[in-house]
């Protein structure tokens, strides 16, 4: 799964400025509304209703929120990263800097699967993540993030 497909300049926020997991999931909704056409309010519910589930915050400062929306015609991936790391209710109980939000069709099955497994693995390597924390501005967080799966 290439994340060249999912993820584009626009879905990439390089200074996020947000208080909290609520304002950041809003910020996030918000930019996929303009991606997506979607409406802001539903994307939001949807990570929201993830999050009661269980945090989506996976350590190590990271936070990879995901669901399911309808009306959605293929998988979409956004990014954030955040000017100063917030509570996210992470596993390891340490703040979040990283964000990265995957919404996938009603239909997607499989294909959500290996979005999620490939945004796991890209965030797995350190020296991805250091890439990633200090590059500022969209077009070099969308290079790294797109990097092929073998040079990552």
């Amino acid at each position: 799964m290439d994340l060249g497909n999912l993820i584009s300049r626009d879905g990439i926020l390089p200074l996020l400025k947000a208080s909290s997991k609520k304002q950041v999931l809003q910020e996030l909704s918000s930019q996929a509304e303009e991606l997506t056409g979607l409406d802001q309010r539903d994307v939001f519910d949807t990570l929201l209703q993830r999050e009661r589930l269980g945090s989506t915050g996976v350590g190590h400062g990271i936070a990879i929120p995901h669901g399911k929306i309808s009306g959605l015609k293929q998988i979409i991936g956004l990014f954030a990263r955040l000017d100063d790391p917030i509570d996210f209710d992470a596993i390891d109980d340490q703040p979040v800097d990283l964000i990265f939000v995957l919404l996938a069709p009603e239909s997607a099955g499989a294909d959500h699967l290996k979005a999620l497994a490939r945004i796991s693995r890209l965030l797995r390597e350190p020296s991805a993540i250091e890439k990633l924390r200090v590059t500022k501005d969209r077009h070099g967080l969308h290079a790294i993030l797109t990097e092929p799966a073998a040079a990552a």
